[in-house]
């Protein structure tokens, strides 16, 4: 089967023709069931229900094509949400003041796994504010997996897309009757 990094190979060209970023792919269950593709639109962050099934459909098809998985397995298409995976070292730079976890490849200053607020990057290092204990400076490389954590700060900076073009139907509760 091919790897996760070949995977995403095959998948980034797909993606950019459709103007969109790859933010991860990883298989995801106990014997690999779902290949998981995130992916944003560069100028929102997000994706839209059209983006999400026009690159599913042109991706289904190349890996239909490809057949790089030898089992079988379901496509998941998402956009990387609002407490998203930190996966390329310009979104930590893109977050800066916001809160992560993050789990470490290995240990830094002892630690496996870090808490705290986004201070900065600096080459190809990222800053954590840990609180009491200071600011902890990892070298991106060693971040296994990193992910926001939701809070008022992160929805209050999150900016949904425009709806206004959006057609609302309201469609009142109804009883069905006997």
């Amino acid at each position: 089967m091919a790897t996760t990094a070949a995977l995403a190979d095959l998948i980034a060209p797909i993606a950019a023709t459709h103007g969109l970023a790859l933010v991860r792919v990883q298989m995801n269950g106990r014997a690999g069931e779902t290949l998981q593709v995130m992916a944003e639109d560069p100028a929102t962050g997000q994706l839209t229900l059209d983006q999400c099934e026009t690159f599913s459909r042109a991706l289904s098809a190349m890996l239909d094509e490809a057949d790089p998985i030898e089992h079988e397995y379901a496509l998941e298409v998402s956009s990387p949400g609002i407490d998203r995976p930190l996966t390329r070292l310009g979104d930590w730079a893109k977050w800066i003041g916001h809160d992560v976890r993050a789990k470490l490849a290995e240990p830094v200053d002892g630690r496996v796994r870090l808490h705290g607020m986004i201070r900065g990057v600096d080459g190809e290092n990222v800053v954590v504010d840990m609180g009491v204990g200071g600011p902890v400076t990892v070298p991106f490389a060693h971040v296994e997996s990193a992910k926001l954590v939701l809070t008022n700060k992160l929805i209050a900076a999150t900016r949904p897309l425009d709806f206004a073009d959006a057609e609302i139907e309201e469609h009142p509760f109804t009883e069905d009757e006997d």
